[in-house]
C-alpha cells in the first residue's frame, strides 16, 4: 500500500505542473531573448554581446600569446601554438592540400575559436547561453563557408566551369546526365551550406535545452514536491545534469572541428584541378 500510495502522490505532483503555477518545462522560446539595450538601428541582445566580446576575447589571448613569442614557448604560446597547428595542419593541409591551403587558414582558424569559444561559453555560470543554439548565428558562418568556397572554386574553374565540374562528374555521359547533375547541383551547392548550419545548430540547441531541462526540472522536484519519491527524481536529474555537462564538453569542441573540417573539405574539393 506504501508504493502505491507514494506512486498516487507522484502522480499528484506530475499533474500539478501542467498549471500555471506548476513547472514549467524549457521549451524553444526560452532561446528568444528580449533585447537589452534597443536603438534606431538595432537592437542588441544577449547572444550578439557575448559574439563580440568572444571575438575581443580570442584576438586578444593570442595577441598575448605571440607577443614574445620564443623558440621554448611558454604556457600560453604553447597553447596559441596547439590551437593554430591544429587548423593548419591537421584540417586546412589535410583537406585542401599543401600547394593552396595556407590562403584558406586564417578563414578557417577563424571558424574553429570563434565556434569553440562561443560553444563553451554556454558552460560558464551566470552566462550560460551557447550563442550557436540560436540559428541565425550558425546560418551566417555557413553562408560565408558557402561563398568561399564557391568563389575559390570558380576563380580555380571559371564560373560555368565550376558548375560543369560540380555538377557532371567525369566520364558519365548520356541520358542519365538529366537525373545525374540535377542531384549534383542539388547536393553540392544547395544542400552543403544547409546541413553546415543545421549540424552545429541543432547540437547545440538540443544539448543547451537538456541541460535547462534537467536544472530546472530536478530543482523543482527537490524543492516544490512533497512526495519522497519525487525529491529521489530530483536528485537523478541533478546526476543527469552533471553527466550532460561533462558530455557537453566533447560536443563542443566536435561541434567546432567538424565545422572547419567540413568547410576546409568543401574548399578543398572546388580548388582541385579535377575529382
Amino acid at each position: 500500500m506504501s508504493t502505491v500510495t507514494s506512486i498516487e502522490s507522484s502522480k499528484v505532483v506530475l499533474s500539478a505542473s501542467s498549471d500555471s503555477e506548476g513547472f514549467h518545462a524549457p521549451g524553444p522560446a526560452d532561446f528568444n531573448l528580449p533585447p537589452f539595450l534597443e536603438t534606431s538601428v538595432i537592437d542588441v541582445t544577449k547572444p550578439m554581446l557575448m559574439f563580440a566580446l568572444s571575438a575581443f576575447a580570442i584576438a586578444l589571448f593570442f595577441w598575448a600569446a605571440a607577443r614574445k613569442s620564443a623558440v621554448v614557448p611558454g604556457r600560453l604560446q604553447f597553447a596559441g601554438e596547439l590551437v593554430y597547428d591544429i587548423v593548419r595542419n591537421s584540417i586546412a593541409r589535410n583537406s585542401i592540400g599543401s600547394e593552396k591551403f595556407l590562403a584558406f587558414v586564417p578563414l578557417l582558424f577563424s571558424f574553429f575559436t570563434i565556434i569553440l569559444v562561443n560553444n563553451y561559453i554556454g558552460l560558464i555560470p551566470f552566462i550560460q547561453f551557447p550563442t550557436f543554439s540560436q540559428f541565425s548565428f550558425a546560418v551566417a558562418l555557413a553562408v560565408v563557408a558557402w561563398l568561399v568556397y564557391i568563389g575559390a572554386g570558380m576563380k580555380v574553374h571559371g564560373v560555368f566551369g565550376y558548375f560543369k565540374y560540380q555538377c557532371v562528374p567525369a566520364g558519365v555521359t548520356g541520358p542519365v546526365l538529366f537525373l545525374i547533375v540535377p542531384l549534383e547541383f542539388l547536393s553540392a551547392i544547395i544542400v552543403r551550406p544547409v546541413t553546415l548550419c543545421l549540424r552545429l545548430f541543432a547540437n547545440m540547441f538540443a544539448g543547451h535545452l537538456l541541460l535547462m531541462l534537467f536544472a530546472l526540472g530536478g530543482t523543482y522536484l527537490m524543492f516544490e514536491a512533497t512526495s519522497p519519491l519525487n525529491v529521489a527524481a530530483g536528485f537523478a536529474s541533478f546526476l543527469l545534469f552533471f553527466m550532460i555537462s561533462v558530455l557537453e564538453l566533447l560536443v563542443m569542441f566536435l561541434q567546432a572541428y567538424v565545422f572547419t573540417l567540413l568547410a576546409s573539405m568543401y574548399i578543398g574539393e572546388a580548388v582541385a584541378e579535377s575529382h
